[in-house]
Protein backbone atom coordinates (compact mmCIF):
# COMPACT_ATOMS: atom_id res chain seq x y z
CA UNK A 1 0.00 0.00 0.00
CA UNK A 2 1.50 3.27 -1.08
CA UNK A 3 0.70 6.81 0.63
CA UNK A 4 -2.05 7.72 -2.03
CA UNK A 5 -3.52 4.77 -0.87
CA UNK A 6 -3.27 5.59 2.62
CA UNK A 7 -5.09 9.29 1.71
CA UNK A 8 -7.59 8.04 -0.13
CA UNK A 9 -8.59 5.10 2.49
CA UNK A 10 -8.76 8.14 5.25
CA UNK A 11 -10.75 10.15 2.74
CA UNK A 12 -12.95 6.99 2.44
CA UNK A 13 -13.71 6.62 5.98
CA UNK A 14 -14.32 10.14 5.98
CA UNK A 15 -17.15 10.06 3.30
CA UNK A 16 -18.58 7.05 4.83
CA UNK A 17 -19.01 8.75 7.88
CA UNK A 18 -20.34 11.70 6.88
CA UNK A 19 -22.65 9.38 4.82
CA UNK A 20 -23.69 7.06 7.54
CA UNK A 21 -27.00 7.20 8.69
CA UNK A 22 -27.57 4.14 11.03
CA UNK A 23 -24.98 1.46 11.18
CA UNK A 24 -23.47 0.73 8.21
CA UNK A 25 -26.91 2.09 6.10
CA UNK A 26 -25.34 4.86 3.66
CA UNK A 27 -27.34 7.45 2.43
CA UNK A 28 -26.73 7.24 -1.02
CA UNK A 29 -27.21 10.65 -2.32
CA UNK A 30 -24.98 12.43 0.46
CA UNK A 31 -22.23 9.69 -0.66
CA UNK A 32 -22.23 11.03 -4.38
CA UNK A 33 -22.15 14.41 -3.67
CA UNK A 34 -19.28 13.82 -1.62
CA UNK A 35 -17.34 11.80 -3.68
CA UNK A 36 -18.04 13.97 -6.43
CA UNK A 37 -16.82 16.66 -4.14
CA UNK A 38 -13.64 14.91 -4.17
CA UNK A 39 -13.02 14.18 -7.36
CA UNK A 40 -13.73 17.67 -8.78
CA UNK A 41 -11.49 19.03 -6.14
CA UNK A 42 -8.49 16.67 -6.92
CA UNK A 43 -8.73 17.21 -10.97
CA UNK A 44 -8.92 21.13 -10.25
CA UNK A 45 -5.95 21.08 -8.04
CA UNK A 46 -3.78 18.05 -7.66
CA UNK A 47 -1.10 19.85 -6.33
CA UNK A 48 -3.12 21.14 -3.47
CA UNK A 49 -3.69 17.25 -2.41
CA UNK A 50 -0.25 16.64 -3.05
CA UNK A 51 -0.49 14.42 -6.54
CA UNK A 52 0.84 14.93 -9.64
CA UNK A 53 -2.03 15.02 -12.56
CA UNK A 54 -0.08 11.99 -13.92
CA UNK A 55 -1.29 10.18 -11.11
CA UNK A 56 -5.46 10.84 -11.90
CA UNK A 57 -6.16 8.19 -13.60
CA UNK A 58 -4.69 5.51 -11.07
CA UNK A 59 -6.33 7.38 -8.18
CA UNK A 60 -10.07 7.57 -10.49
CA UNK A 61 -9.47 3.55 -10.80
CA UNK A 62 -9.22 3.39 -6.72
CA UNK A 63 -12.23 6.00 -6.35
CA UNK A 64 -14.21 4.02 -8.79
CA UNK A 65 -13.33 0.54 -6.79
CA UNK A 66 -14.82 2.36 -3.01
CA UNK A 67 -17.28 3.38 -4.88
CA UNK A 68 -18.53 -0.27 -6.48
CA UNK A 69 -17.28 -1.30 -3.20
CA UNK A 70 -19.87 1.11 -1.49
CA UNK A 71 -22.58 1.05 -3.59
CA UNK A 72 -23.05 -1.66 -5.78
CA UNK A 73 -21.06 -3.36 -8.61
CA UNK A 74 -23.24 -1.42 -11.17
CA UNK A 75 -21.83 2.09 -9.83
CA UNK A 76 -19.31 4.23 -10.74
CA UNK A 77 -18.07 7.90 -11.11
CA UNK A 78 -20.04 9.17 -14.27
CA UNK A 79 -23.29 7.64 -12.26
CA UNK A 80 -22.86 10.05 -9.63
CA UNK A 81 -22.27 12.75 -11.91
CA UNK A 82 -25.77 11.57 -13.29
CA UNK A 83 -27.00 11.58 -10.56
CA UNK A 84 -26.31 15.31 -9.36
CA UNK A 85 -28.57 16.38 -12.46
CA UNK A 86 -31.45 14.77 -11.58
CA UNK A 87 -34.52 16.54 -9.24
CA UNK A 88 -32.94 14.10 -6.47
CA UNK A 89 -29.52 15.05 -6.87
CA UNK A 90 -30.91 18.88 -6.88
CA UNK A 91 -32.58 18.62 -4.02
CA UNK A 92 -30.30 16.11 -2.45
CA UNK A 93 -28.05 19.41 -3.33
CA UNK A 94 -30.42 21.70 -1.55
CA UNK A 95 -31.21 19.45 1.56
CA UNK A 96 -27.31 19.29 2.16
CA UNK A 97 -27.01 22.91 2.37
CA UNK A 98 -24.25 23.02 -0.92
CA UNK A 99 -23.43 26.68 -1.57
CA UNK A 100 -23.47 28.02 -4.79
CA UNK A 101 -20.40 28.32 -5.83
CA UNK A 102 -20.33 24.42 -4.99
CA UNK A 103 -23.25 23.32 -6.73
CA UNK A 104 -21.85 24.98 -9.48
CA UNK A 105 -18.62 23.35 -9.16
CA UNK A 106 -20.75 19.75 -9.24
CA UNK A 107 -22.47 21.03 -12.24
CA UNK A 108 -19.65 22.20 -14.21
CA UNK A 109 -17.83 18.79 -13.61
CA UNK A 110 -20.91 16.78 -14.49
CA UNK A 111 -21.59 18.49 -17.53
CA UNK A 112 -17.65 17.92 -18.49
CA UNK A 113 -18.14 14.16 -18.05
CA UNK A 114 -21.23 13.47 -19.12
CA UNK A 115 -21.45 15.48 -22.29
CA UNK A 116 -17.68 16.61 -23.20
CA UNK A 117 -18.81 17.64 -26.37
CA UNK A 118 -21.66 19.97 -25.22
CA UNK A 119 -19.26 21.34 -22.86
CA UNK A 120 -16.44 22.39 -24.99
CA UNK A 121 -19.36 23.76 -27.61
CA UNK A 122 -20.24 25.38 -24.13
CA UNK A 123 -17.24 26.85 -23.30
CA UNK A 124 -16.21 27.79 -26.76
CA UNK A 125 -19.65 29.59 -26.95
CA UNK A 126 -18.69 31.41 -23.84
CA UNK A 127 -14.83 31.97 -24.38
CA UNK A 128 -16.30 33.16 -27.94
CA UNK A 129 -18.85 36.16 -25.85
CA UNK A 130 -16.19 37.16 -23.61
CA UNK A 131 -14.08 38.42 -26.61
CA UNK A 132 -16.62 40.86 -28.09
Amino acid sequence: MNEQDIRLDAIFDEIREQACVADNFLDRERYQLLVCTIWSNLVMNPAEAGIDESQLESIHDLILAEVKSDLGAEADLAGCFKFLTTKAGEAAMQANKLTGTHRDLLLYFSSMILDPEGHKRWSDDLREQQKD
